[in-house]
């Protein structure tokens, strides 16, 4: 019997794989200008192993990259900072960590040769529709272009993001990210994984080589991986939609573009043997490069309340209409260093 949970296409610069869980898009294979072959994209070292049926659906086979709609997870209030207790407030009953979209197998489409396409309907209680996604390899480069459309039952507010997850080389600090120009960035205001911080809370800072650290000083923040165990998030707002790793250690440099004004914020999540505990079990060293509109992954409630990005002036949130479907596109390419 055919297993369709996943399919791939191939084509003269790389091959990608897509799986229906999530619709994730990973394992990627590059064919770089200089002819040899790179593949970017993490994939959690224990998607291939057993019992993993158990885990929540966005943990069972964790890969490459996928659309989060809504984007995060609520989390109580207690011991937050003042500011931010007072818009929080514990999980809905059905919520799901980064949305229906991210736990759920989704369906294939016709999209015609050389590129794949999936749909995904939501419950009939949620205010979205269904939501679509294409994956298409761009003929003439190591690229893939990346269609993600969003249709309602009725108007909303949502958080949403893109959540590419790229993998790390061995050596400590043999790889950097390259963001460019940013207005601002902001320390989580909480612990990520408790016993696991490195950064200081509730921040902000403006060079992400120079990040305030929890023992005091600063931290360069863009060499990968760190030396530190660690599981921490920094929020980037005023991204100009274009974000990089440079992997120094397999020489090359693999790059992400998005529509800014669909997702005015970068959500670094740093992921580097912070989480002790099964399935994690200190051996996850990743990095979440992922453009939102959202507060962190403080989830919907939090998302739509007057939380302090709010209140700077950097949506957390986006309006959709059912008149008009939403649509973004993006791409990630690759290149020699």
């Amino acid at each position: 019997m055919k297993d369709d949970n996943y399919r791939g296409v191939g084509w003269a610069h790389g091959a990608l794989t897509v799986q229906r869980l999530g619709a994730m898009l990973a394992p990627v294979t590059f064919v770089l200008a200089d002819g040899r072959q790179v593949s970017p994209m993490h994939i959690a070292p224990w998607s291939s192993e057993p019992a993993t049926e158990a885990l929540p659906g966005i943990l069972r086979k964790l890969r490459g990259e996928w659309p989060c709609v809504p984007f995060g997870y609520s989390v109580p209030a207690e011991g937050w900072s003042e500011n931010w207790a007072r818009v929080m407030g514990p999980p809905e009953p059905d919520e799901e960590v980064h949305g229906y979209s991210s736990n759920h197998d989704w369906t294939w489409r016709d999209s015609g040769s050389g590129s794949l396409s999936l749909v995904l309907d939501y419950p009939q209680g949620s205010p979205v529709e269904r939501v679509e996604r294409t994956v298409r390899p761009d003929p003439s480069a190591p690229a893939i272009d990346i269609e993600f459309r969003i249709v309602v039952r009725r108007a909303c507010r949502l958080p949403i993001g893109l959540h590419p997850v790229f993998r790390l080389p061995f050596e400590t600090g043999a790889a950097a990210l390259e963001l460019g120009g940013f207005d601002e960035g902001r320390t989580y205001p909480h612990d990520v994984e408790p016993g696991a911080a490195l950064f200081a809370r509730n921040k902000t800072f403006f060079e992400l080589t120079s990040v305030p650290a929890r023992a005091g000083s600063a931290i360069d923040a863009s060499r990968l991986p760190l030396a530190a165990d660690t599981e921490e998030l920094l929020q980037i707002d005023g991204v100009d939609g274009e974000a990089a790793l440079a992997n120094h250690e397999d020489g090359y440099r693999v790059q992400l573009s998005w529509q800014k004004e669909h997702f005015p914020s970068l959500l670094l999540w740093y992921s580097n043997r912070g989480r002790k505990a099964a399935p994690w079990n200190g051996r996850h060293v990743a990095v979440g490069i992922e453009p939102i509109c959202s507060p962190f992954g403080l989830g919907p409630a939090t998302a739509l309340a007057d939380n302090p990005i709010a209140q700077s002036g950097i949506a957390t949130a986006l309006e959709f209409s059912p008149e008009k479907p939403f649509v973004t596109r993006y791409r990630i390419e690759a290149f020699a260093l």
